[in-house]
């Protein structure tokens, strides 16, 4: 992933010097030839590239991603203060998506063949084809520009005098329809799946002798089969963040919200390559590190799972 993470962004055509110096989508250079080669020569570029990506691991297995070209500054200290707020709008997507499609999937279950049923699956499972760009686009204009409920663009208000709870409110407020569209994209897949393994666990026999003590119909649900289900939703929700990382790239940029996506598309615009290299490691670190977390998660949630590890390594 490293090595990758360091080809790509040079196989970009042009240099960052060429687009540092010229506007948005255009290649006009400013810089004289003797100056861009002196920067060439400054930041390493100008050696060859195993030397370069030689420099780039020792500098990796220091803790230092580099220093940005476009922004003057540690390209660490630029991911910390945007990926607050990609962390912000993606975590709160996950658990909504999660809870609500895990509650729909139960319910659409339980009601199988039902209206509520066929409403739902034909419903989410429509939703959750349309692109998350798409349907922010949608957003934005329906709830934005015409209804004018929430903001059109950005993470906060500038240049107003908030106390500390408007300012919470005001945060929230503008993150309502990013969050609300990364939830909607991912809705449909935790939906189905909630729905197919509710469906297979209510016809197992545990569930009848859990209605054959009189229990109710919602508690052998709620409490009985919803709880067989965790481990599979939980798999599926830790191995879909690299994708919802991805729609949240693509989501910021159309509600132009601070965050990791916005800044890529700079660093990307620019040529920044130690901004660039930098986000697609701390992107990947964070997806390896959810993984980790599931393994860790199913321990708690099914402890079978720890004595079959112990039993198969004796």
């Amino acid at each position: 992933i490293i090595t990758l993470n360091f080809l790509l962004p040079r196989l970009m055509p042009g240099d960052p010097f060429l687009f540092l110096s010229s506007e948005e989508g255009e290649e006009t250079a400013v810089f004289s030839e003797e100056q861009r080669q002196y920067l060439l020569e400054y930041y390493g570029l100008d050696r060859p590239l195993v030397q370069q990506y030689f420099s780039y691991m020792t500098e990796i297995l220091k803790g230092n991603l580099g220093y940005s070209f476009y922004y003057n500054e540690k390209v660490l200290t630029i991911i910390f203060k945007r990926l607050i707020w990609t962390g912000f709008i993606v975590i709160a997507s996950v658990i909504l998506s999660t809870f609500t499609g895990t509650l729909l999937g139960t319910l659409s279950a339980w009601k199988r063949n039902n209206w509520i049923d066929k409403l739902l699956f034909f419903k989410l499972i429509l939703l959750s084809e349309v692109p998350a760009f798409l349907l922010g686009l949608i957003f934005l204009f329906i709830f934005a520009a015409n209804l004018k409920l929430f903001p059109l663009s950005g993470a906060f208000t500038h240049f107003n005098d908030y106390n500390f709870l408007q300012k919470v409110l005001d945060i929230l407020h503008h993150a309502v329809l990013p969050v609300f569209t990364l939830t909607i994209t991912r809705l449909g897949g935790i939906y189905l799946l909630s729905r197919n393994l509710m469906t297979s666990v209510l016809a197992k026999d545990y569930m009848k002798t859990a209605r054959a003590k009189g229990l109710s119909e919602r508690r052998v649900i709620f409490r009985h089969g919803l709880r067989s289900t965790m481990l599979p939703i939980i798999t599926r929700v830790c191995l879909s963040l690299g994708s919802l990382v991805g729609g949240a790239v693509l989501v910021e940029n159309v509600f132009a919200y601070p965050g990791l996506g916005l800044l890529m598309r700079e660093a990307v615009m620019v040529h920044d390559y130690p901004l660039v290299q930098g986000i697609f490691l701390v992107i990947t670190i964070f997806v390896l590190l959810a993984n980790f977390l599931a393994d860790m998660v199913y321990h708690r949630l099914d402890p079978r799972i720890s004595t079959l590890q112990a039993e198969s390594s004796r």
